[in-house]
C-alpha cells in the first residue's frame, strides 16, 4: 500500500506553487562509481525509485551530470508517466569529463543544451525544477551570475521551466538571482558539522524559500562526532538517522534528499529522520557546528 506524504518525517511544505514531502530523494548514487556510468544493478536501482515513491516521497533530485545522463533515464524508466504529484528537480551549469571531473558549463548556449537534455531525458515538456550550480566542486566561488540566469529566465519564460533555484552558490549569489527572478529554493552543502549557511537557511525561512542540503549525512566521508554518537546511543539509533532528524528540526524549511542505491536502506533512512530530538539532544548537537 502506498504512503502518503504527511505520512513521511517533517510532512509537507510549499516548494514554489507545489506542496511536496520534505524528505525527498537524492538520487545521485544510483549511478556508477564516482557518479559515472550505469548502476551495478539495474534493477535494484529502479526497484528504489519506485519504492521511493511507495513511501510518499514526492520530491526527487537528479541532474543530467549523474552518469552522466544513466540517472535522468532510470527515473523516466521507472517511473515515466510521472505522477501528478510528483516533483522533480535538476541541476544545469556543469558537465562531466573524460576523467569524471565537474567542469564549468554556463554559457548560455550550454544551459540551452542541457534544459534540451534534462527535457529529452526525463521525457517532459516543462521541468519542475531547475537549479543553477555555481562555483566548483570544491564549493561557492564569488562570481557574477547575471548571464546564467539572465539565459535561465528567458527559458523559464519560453515554459520549459517551472521553477528556478541556486545550488552551490554564496550569500552574495542567492541575493543577487533573487534580485533577477522568484527564487525558491537554494541547494547547498550544509550538515550537523557544516553549518556557514546558518543565517541564509534562517532568512530563506523567513521569506518562503526552500532550503536543500546535499550531503546532508557528510558527504563522502560520514559524519563523526562524540557529540552526535553519544545522542544515537541514547535514542537506540544511529548516528545518520539522528544527523537526517536534526535537519529536519533545524528548520521548517529544510528539504531532506538522502541518497542510497537500496530501497532497504532507504526505507532506514526515513524511519531514522522520524526520531523526536529532545531540547537537550539539540543543544548538545548544535555544539557539533559551533
Amino acid at each position: 500500500m502506498n504512503s502518503t506524504p504527511t505520512d513521511l518525517p517533517g510532512g509537507t511544505w510549499t516548494l514554489g506553487d507545489r506542496t511536496v514531502s520534505r524528505f525527498g530523494y537524492g538520487a545521485m548514487q544510483l549511478a556508477g562509481p564516482r557518479v559515472m556510468g550505469p548502476p551495478k544493478d539495474h534493477d535494484a536501482a529502479i526497484a528504489v525509485l519506485r519504492a521511493a515513491v511507495a513511501s510518499g516521497i514526492t520530491h526527487i533530485d537528479t541532474a543530467e551530470t549523474y552518469g552522466p545522463r544513466v540517472v535522468n533515464d532510470l527515473i523516466r524508466e521507472a517511473l515515466h508517466p510521472y505522477a501528478d504529484e510528483l516533483f522533480l528537480a535538476t541541476k544545469v551549469g556543469g558537465r562531466r569529463d573524460a576523467d569524471g571531473g565537474w567542469p564549468a558549463a554556463r554559457r548560455p548556449d550550454e544551459l540551452r543544451a542541457q534544459i534540451d537534455d534534462n527535457l529529452d531525458q526525463l521525457g517532459v515538456d516543462t521541468l519542475d525544477l531547475v537549479h543553477l550550480r555555481l562555483g566548483n566542486a570544491e564549493g561557492p566561488v564569488a562570481e557574477d551570475v547575471t548571464q546564467a540566469m539572465t539565459t535561465l529566465v528567458d527559458l523559464q519564460q519560453q515554459g520549459l521551466i517551472r521553477h528556478l533555484g541556486v545550488s552551490n552558490a554564496t550569500a552574495d549569489q542567492v541575493a543577487q538571482a533573487r534580485s533577477m527572478a522568484p527564487i525558491v529554493s537554494v541547494q547547498n552543502m550544509y550538515n550537523l558539522a557544516n553549518r556557514w549557511d546558518d543565517a541564509l537557511i534562517d532568512e530563506l525561512a523567513t521569506d518562503g524559500i526552500a532550503y536543500i542540503p546535499f550531503f546532508p549525512l557528510g558527504g563522502f566521508s560520514p559524519l563523526q562526532t562524540d557529540a552526535l554518537s553519544a545522542v544515537a546511543t541514547r535514542l537506540g539509533a544511529t548516528p545518520m538517522s539522528v544527523a537526517l532528524a536534526w535537519l529536519l528540526q533545524r528548520s521548517p524549511n529544510i528539504f531532506l534528499i538522502p541518497g542510497t542505491s537500496s530501497a532497504r536502506h532507504l526505507h532506514e533512512n526515513i524511519a531514522g529522520a522520524g526520531i523526536e530530538l529532545s531540547e537537550d539532544d539539540l543543544r548538545n548537537l548544535d555544539r557539533v557546528g559551533g
